[in-house]
């Protein structure tokens, strides 16, 4: 099975939902799975977390995809600057740069 890229899923969504006319739409449905997410985390439903967690990223997707954009390449490049940070651990298993 080929691997999708935010361009294959942004025609996807294009074909199924035809075209997106406001890209906070999509945000907008993203903050919604992503409440469906926290829900499946907070009941420890493993399998669920990963079906939300899927939902998210093809919005995600889509969203890059329509600005011409691919969001693994964009989750690369924000990594190379993430781990050239300076990291601030707050004690909890996040935290926050330094600059």
């Amino acid at each position: 099975m080929a691997r999708e890229t935010s361009a294959s899923i942004a025609a996807w969504g294009a074909e199924t939902f035809g075209p997106v006319a406001d890209f906070a739409v999509l945000t907008a449905r993203a903050r919604l799975e992503f409440d469906e997410l926290e829900a499946a985390v907070r009941a420890g439903d493993v399998e669920e977390i990963g079906k939300e967690a899927a939902d998210v990223m093809i919005l995600l997707h889509r969203l890059c995809g329509l600005i011409g954009a691919d969001l693994s390449e964009q989750v690369d490049q924000k990594m190379q600057i993430n781990r050239a940070r300076r990291w601030i651990k707050s004690g909890d298993g996040v935290g926050r740069h330094s600059d």
